[in-house]
C-alpha cells in the first residue's frame, strides 16, 4: 500500500464512503495554502482528480475556473487503491462528471489495466472546445484568428496550447508558417 499522511488517507477514505466519489468536503482543519498544497500532492499523484462540479445539483465547488463553472475532486482508482479499495470494487465517478482534461497517470502510479487512463471530453460551448476544433479543422489556425475566435490574449492561447492541450491532454500540436498567413497551428493524429 502506498504510505500516506493522515490528512491524506481522511481524505480518500470519505470519498470512498460516497457513491459519487467526490473528496469534498475537505477536513474542517484543513484551510487555505494548507489545503491546496494536499490536494496539489493528490493531484500530482493522482490520487484525486478534477472534475466540473454539478452545481445545478449541489454537488461541491473546490475551485471555480472563472467562466462561471466549477470544478470538484473525485478519488481515482489510484487513489482508492492507496487505502486499500480495489478499484473494481468502487463505484464509478458521477455519469456527468467531465472535465477538459484527460486523467494521465503519475510517474509512479501503478501501470497495468487497473491504471489506465481515463479520457475525458470538453465540454462543447468551452473557449478550449472551440481551440480544439480550429486546431483540427483543415488548415489548422493562426494565432490571430484563436486570438479572435476565443478572446484570449496571445500567451493565453500559446498557453492553453501548451500546457491543457499538449500536456494534459497529450495532443500533438504542430506549427509551420504558411506564405500568406503566417505560423499556422494544428493537432496532428
Amino acid at each position: 500500500m502506498t504510505k500516506l499522511s493522515d490528512t491524506q488517507a481522511i481524505i480518500l477514505s470519505g470519498a470512498a464512503q460516497r457513491e459519487d466519489r467526490i473528496a469534498l468536503p475537505l477536513p474542517e482543519s484543513l484551510r487555505g495554502a494548507a489545503a491546496a498544497k494536499v490536494v496539489g500532492a493528490m493531484l500530482a499523484k493522482g490520487f484525486l482528480q478534477e472534475v466540473d462540479a454539478d452545481m445545478r445539483n449541489g454537488e461541491p465547488v473546490w475551485r471555480e475556473t472563472g467562466d462561471g463553472h466549477g470544478v470538484t475532486l473525485v478519488a481515482t482508482d489510484a487513489g482508492l487503491a492507496a487505502i486499500g479499495i480495489e478499484p473494481e470494487d468502487a463505484n464509478p465517478a458521477p455519469a456527468g462528471a467531465t472535465d477538459a482534461l484527460t486523467e494521465q497517470p503519475a510517474p509512479d502510479a501503478p501501470t497495468g489495466p487497473e491504471a489506465a487512463p481515463k479520457t475525458r471530453t470538453p465540454r462543447e460551448g468551452t473557449k478550449q472546445s472551440t481551440l480544439i476544433a480550429m486546431l483540427r479543422a483543415p488548415g489548422g489556425a493562426t494565432l490571430d484568428e484563436i486570438v479572435a475566435a476565443t478572446g484570449w490574449l496571445s500567451h493565453t492561447a500559446r498557453g492553453a496550447m501548451s500546457g491543457a492541450l499538449k500536456k494534459k491532454l497529450g495532443l500533438t500540436i504542430t506549427s509551420e508558417k504558411v506564405d500568406g498567413r503566417g505560423r499556422v497551428y494544428a493537432i496532428r493524429d
